[in-house]
């Protein structure tokens, strides 16, 4: 599977790749959100909503939502936890713009920062935060260890580190009729709704190519967070990957 403009994700080498999400997010940033609802079958929210309540913080009351888009978890966040400030990086500067603008309409300029940064180079010194998660990010990034290893970094010894991941490993009777759904009916979906199938095909196609849960959470132990758990979402559309940042007992169970 591939589009008129990228290549298959299966050929592209990490460079190609940091080079075509760039622009796909930099590009489609308008339809960015409807994205989410149409790749998820609009459980992507439900998710959000279910990663929050695997979060646990401490008087340092600070969150880092990496590869933030336009900042939908960033702002569920806060909105959960009233007590704490939320911090939020993407490299594509166009969706920090529209998710700067919901920050704003939610009355939430005050407690959420969004910044340009990269995933693999964050910008914040070691242990700043209680939390660091992302949402639908992970399965864009070439070098998934190193992403791994700078959000452990950040966050503070048995901190939590959350993953959620959109995911093509689901359960018979349903995976048949999502990778049909992925693959056949998702082009035409964004030549309606974005006139252009380019960013509709390598997403789905991104979610394919993604390493299968058990295999996500041995690159999470890699590198080195510990605890790991995976937990499965609508029969296995989604999962949930927590880990803890090595050197501390955690907060919470």
């Amino acid at each position: 599977m591939g589009s008129t403009r990228y290549q298959s994700v299966s050929v592209m080498d990490a460079e190609q790749r940091r080079l075509v999400v760039r622009d796909i997010f930099s590009t489609f940033h308008r339809t960015y959100d409807l994205a989410n609802r149409v790749l998820s079958l609009r459980r992507d929210m439900a998710w959000r909503r279910f990663a929050l309540r695997r979060m646990r913080f401490g008087p340092r009351g600070r969150f880092l939502d990496v590869a933030t888009g336009t900042a939908d978890l960033a702002i569920m966040a806060a909105r959960a936890f009233p007590g704490i400030l939320v911090d939020g990086v993407d490299f594509a500067e166009p969706m920090l713009a529209i998710g700067r603008a919901k920050v704003e309409r939610r009355g939430l300029g005050g407690r959420i920062s969004l910044a340009r940064a990269d995933a693999l180079d964050l910008p914040f010194p070691d242990a700043s935060f209680d939390v660091s998660a992302m949402a639908f990010g992970m399965r864009n990034i070439p070098d998934m260890d190193r992403a791994l290893r700078e959000m452990s970094r950040v966050t503070i010894p048995g901190g939590r580190v959350l993953v959620l991941e959109m995911s093509a490993a689901l359960v018979l009777p349903f995976r048949a009729p999502y990778l049909f759904y992925l693959q056949r009916i998702l082009p035409s979906l964004g030549r309606l709704v974005a006139g252009d199938d380019a960013a509709y095909v390598y997403l789905s196609e991104s979610i394919m190519k993604h390493p299968g849960p058990e295999a996500f959470a041995g690159i999470m132990r890699s590198a080195g967070l510990e605890r790991v758990e995976t937990l499965r979402l609508t029969w296995g559309a989604a999962y949930l990957h927590v880990g803890r940042a090595p050197g501390g007992s955690g907060m919470g169970s």
